[in-house]
């Protein structure tokens, strides 16, 4: 007997509307998304400009991670919506929030015009727009899937999560559009407000599609049967089964989800940027690349796992991951700056100091001031990309030794923040030149990169990201049954993209800054990716092409 959805299948324009308006959507508010990942170092500047370059691009990514830390809130919001009202109504909710948030975003004022307040006002559209995103995911990808004919419900939501890289694609291509056409300084200065205040036209065009959509057919069966579940939260993490499902969920496919698609599309453009010295333009014509070439490649695993399974091609994608993190990301330094590492291969930078005056400098909000010497010293090399050691220096003072050079550090305790910041400025300027001296380029020249080499392991990457996402939609609702699947798979979606994919780029840039090494923060990555792969292997059961309503 053919299956519900299979009954439903036989118009085929039907299913192609189904996908075009469902991922048209989600890719909007992925691009109101990722405009603020890309945009990192510019809202550093602009809404933590009282802070030295380290802390505000922490504090920066720290906010990116805010909206990140309250989508779990928004799935459980908007888990119960899609399962006691319906699936339509609540993306349609999700995608008019986030347009919104993303909107007001543009019109913010600045730290130099509203002080303290213009930073208060951005974290308050963060929690919105990571609300609703929240509730989006979850509601694409069950409405597509519970359309789709079972034999290819891996390609069909394949496209749900190519819409990732359709929205950052298009957020990619209007920062760089923007720039170009106005200028850096000028870009730096108001035009960073243009591609939040485009979202408004993406926004009427989103609502406009799903506005024209009909109920899930599996949803409108189980309303008309009156078997809609009446606490969705209850059934979905208080059933020992349905938890049991949630945890696989959590641990044996989103761990690695956050750790490998958040490193590879994001935490990958600090590592170039803020580590190597790449051009900021360079970096983003590098993930134009990678997203184009993600975009077709979401459709293919999905497809792949409709005919081999979910997992091999999910658990391929993680072990890919696994085995490049290290050695892949020395390829990148030395294809990307190949002076940089001639350099620091030649003359190690070592910072001579007492280390009982060192700090964590684990700062996510942006607080601490860094004032001893040996946090001075550290955080101005880590702000220039420059791997370091530490050493015990025999008269207590702080030096950064570069060669035959010793630049002495003071200590900056006591001083107040505008003098503070004059002398992080002074010793900055010392230590470069100091650098400079030896040999080390101020910034990456992308003519002397091995661009093509660079491409290729980036692309790499793009291949475990995309293996791993492609099927994961379909593996995720094939898990749960219809009363409760938008709750049940949204919330092990969210916490694992949220909060570890969310909090990858401030804690392994920290895990760097702490460190001295511009290679410590992989360590985060590989974890997580670890702990899946064990899961996935030991606990994760096949479900290709599985009747929904067996589930």
């Amino acid at each position: 007997m053919a299956s519900l959805a299979e009954r439903h299948h036989h118009q085929p324009w039907s299913m192609a509307r189904v996908i075009i308006a469902s991922s048209a959507g989600t890719a909007f508010e992925w691009y109101d998304f990722f405009i603020f990942g890309s945009l990192a170092p510019v809202i550093s500047r602009v809404f933590f400009a009282g802070l030295d370059p380290t802390p505000a691009l922490i504090a920066a990514l720290a906010l990116f991670a805010v909206g990140f830390a309250f989508r779990p809130l928004g799935a459980l919001i908007f888990g119960v919506v899609g399962d006691r009202l319906g699936r339509k109504g609540a993306f349609l909710i999700t995608v008019s929030m986030m347009g919104g948030a993303t909107f007001l975003i543009g019109l913010l004022p600045t730290h130099a015009q509203a002080g303290a307040l213009a930073p208060v006002l951005l974290i308050l559209l963060r929690i919105l727009q990571g609300i609703a995103l929240g509730g989006e995911y979850g509601g694409a990808a069950i409405y597509v899937a519970e359309h789709a004919a079972n034999s290819k419900r891996g390609a069909a939501t394949g496209w749900i999560q190519s819409s990732a890289s359709f929205g950052l694609l298009a957020a990619l291509l209007v920062i760089v559009a923007t720039r170009t056409s106005i200028g850096e300084d000028a870009f730096a200065e108001w035009g960073w407000r243009i591609p939040f205040l485009v979202s408004a036209v993406l926004l009427v065009i989103s609502v406009w599609m799903r506005a024209k959509l009909a109920e899930s057919p599996h949803f409108a069966k189980l309303r008309e049967e009156g078997r809609v579940a009446k606490a969705p939260l209850r059934e979905a993490f208080a059933n020992g089964q349905c938890l049991k499902q949630v945890l696989i969920a959590f641990f044996g496919i989103m761990c690695a989800q956050g750790a490998v698609w958040y490193f590879t599309f994001f935490y990958l453009q600090v590592f170039l940027e803020k580590s190597l010295g790449l051009p900021a333009a360079t970096k983003d014509l590098l993930l134009i690349v990678m997203t184009v070439v993600s975009a077709p490649l979401y459709v293919y695993f999905g497809w792949l796992s409709d005919r081999v399974g979910r997992k091999p091609v999910m658990v391929g994608g993680m072990a890919l991951a696994l085995i490049l993190y290290f050695p892949a990301s020395h390829w990148i330094a030395a294809a990307a700056n190949p002076a940089l590492v001639a350099a620091q291969q030649r003359t190690p930078v070592v910072v001579e100091t007492d280390p009982a005056t060192c700090s964590a400098q684990f700062d996510p909000v942006g607080t601490a001031k860094f004032s001893s010497a040996c946090d001075i010293a550290k955080s101005m090399l880590v702000a220039k990309g420059i791997s370091h050691r530490s050493t015990r220096s025999a008269d207590g003072q702080t030096r950064v030794l570069v060669g035959p050079n010793a630049v002495a550090i003071p200590g900056g305790d006591g001083l107040d923040a505008a003098s503070l910041k004059a002398l992080k400025t002074k010793v900055g300027g010392d230590i470069a030149k100091a650098l400079s001296a030896a040999g080390y380029p101020k910034t990456a020249t992308p003519t002397q990169a091995g661009m093509t080499l660079l491409i290729l392991i980036l692309l790499l990457f793009v291949v475990a990201a995309t293996a791993l996402y492609g099927p994961q939609a379909s593996a995720l609702v094939e898990m749960f049954p219809t009363r409760v699947r938008y709750t049940a798979m949204s919330f092990p979606y969210h916490v694992g993209t949220g909060w570890v994919g969310g909090f990858l780029p401030v804690t392994s840039f920290a895990l760097v800054a702490m460190s001295g090494n511009i290679y410590s923060g992989l360590w985060y990555s590989v974890v997580f990716t670890g702990i899946s792969v064990v899961v996935s292997i030991l606990f994760l059961k096949e479900t290709a092409g599985k009747p929904l309503e067996e589930v």
